[in-house]
């Protein structure tokens, strides 16, 4: 394959994983092809879309995902260096969200298919068979758009009841991020499902949301000197309405969705003993000015350095992994890999979420461009509000630069007449 260096680099930093060249080669072919299918991204499809069905047997590619001597783990840290390196500043803490989803599966063979929550699953019975995954991602501001955009780097496979909790593989998660970047402050955030004591990893912080039952406690009271077992937490503190009825509110300006919003925040030392035994943190109280509630939403967080606004947008960027899981299924086929066997499960879909993030990484430094949202408003006029790139851009852009690479001045007379099909479907596609 003819790839443009930008592509061709970015995919090289990968290399290390790979013992055999020839790995490392299928692993290219595997990811351009998943970038360049338009139609359904199974394994077959891959190969197809990069144009080598012919030229690579499908065994092959088959054999990538289950038996090949690679590691999804040693693949996933190359992925989050590049990241922190290339999109964060020095210095700058690393933030990950942490959240589960489901990529639905049938079939009874299927290695850790089972029927369990499905968050996105339509109607009031939020259930779905599949496969359950907990996703990890750096989530990164880039200046040319406006909200955060959360990269998936780690994964884990929920094994089913009985086995490793979500929470505690979450904790694997952060566990694994922190030995990566021992010298990087890094921020844990997750919504109410992940709090307990898997969470606390040292070296980092966690922040997430309190359910309304949530049972808070003083802290606990210096040692007496008497006999017996020192206390472990202080006078129960009630739950988070209770806090909010005797907090002392103040004003604050905080960045959250993309907007910013004056709201009310109080912020009270405690520790929820429940989850978290007796480490110490704080609840953070958030009221809007117009709201007749005790208060709005109550967070916990375990960083003792942040400020209450701080804690308050940290949680905001949580939802960023959201909207990075539905472009993950929606438009880059996560999931659509239809294998059985165990390596192949545990591989296809971090693969492909990996992907994902090198798409964003790839259009962040090589990729952008102001005349991109210039000319998709005259192509469209009706897009009078659009300002900046969606993921859909992004990968449009590194599809027409992949097939553009393709040609060759050897001949310029006589083009391949599939190249140039090729390019002007990849242009329908921006411009659907």
């Amino acid at each position: 394959m003819t790839l443009p260096a930008s592509w061709s680099a970015l995919l090289e930093s990968f290399r290390p994983v790979f013992r055999r060249r020839g790995t490392f080669t299928l692993f290219t072919v595997l990811a351009t092809g998943l970038v360049l299918q338009a139609g359904r991204r199974s394994v077959v499809g891959m190969l197809a879309g990069a144009g080598m069905a012919s030229k690579v047997s499908f065994h092959a590619a088959c054999r990538f995902f289950s038996s090949s001597v690679w590691d999804i783990d040693a693949l996933c840290l190359i992925a989050a260096r590049l990241i922190v390196a290339r999109l964060l500043e020095e210095d700058t803490p690393i933030v990950v969200a942490i959240d589960d989803t489901l990529f639905k599966r049938w079939g009874r063979k299927v290695h850790h298919a089972f029927w369990t929550h499905d968050g996105s699953a339509q109607g009031g019975k939020k259930i779905a068979r599949g496969n359950r995954w907990i996703i990890a991602g750096i989530v990164v501001h880039l200046p040319f758009v406006t909200t955060p955009l959360c990269l998936p780097v780690l994964f884990r496979l929920w094994a089913g009841k009985g086995t490793t909790t979500p929470v505690e593989l979450a904790g694997e998660l952060l566990n694994l991020l922190a030995a990566e970047f021992p010298h990087r402050a890094v921020h844990g955030v997750g919504d109410a499902a992940y709090h307990g004591k898997p969470l606390l990893v040292k070296g980092t912080t966690w922040t997430t949301r309190l359910p309304a039952n949530a049972a808070l406690y003083d802290l606990a009271p210096p040692p007496t000197g008497r006999r017996g077992r020192p206390a472990l937490k202080g006078a129960s503190l009630g739950r988070p309405a209770d806090l909010a009825a005797t907090a002392a509110w103040r004003q604050a300006e905080v960045l959250r969705y993309g907007r910013t919003d004056t709201t009310q925040i109080a912020i009270v030392k405690c520790i929820w003993y429940g989850s978290f035994g007796n480490a110490e943190g704080r609840c953070v109280l958030v009221r809007d000015e117009d709201s007749a509630k005790a208060c709005d939403l109550a967070l916990f967080t375990l960083d003792p350095g942040a400020s209450a606004a701080q804690v308050v947008e940290r949680y905001a960027v949580r939802w960023s992994i959201e909207p990075s899981n539905a472009t993950g299924k929606q438009q880059m086929g996560v999931g659509q890999a239809r294998n059985r066997v165990k390596n192949a499960v545990e591989r296809t879909v971090p693969f492909a979420m990996l992907i994902q993030s090198m798409v964003i990484v790839w259009y962040g430094l090589h990729g952008y461009h102001p005349d991109d949202i210039t000319a998709r408003r005259l192509a469209e006029p009706w897009y009078d509000t659009k300002t900046e790139p969606s993921f859909e851009d992004m990968l449009a852009k590194l599809r027409r630069t992949l097939i553009a690479a393709r040609f060759t001045a050897i001949r310029p007379g006589q083009p391949n007449p599939d190249l140039l099909r090729d390019y002007a479907l990849a242009c329908t596609a921006a411009a659907a």
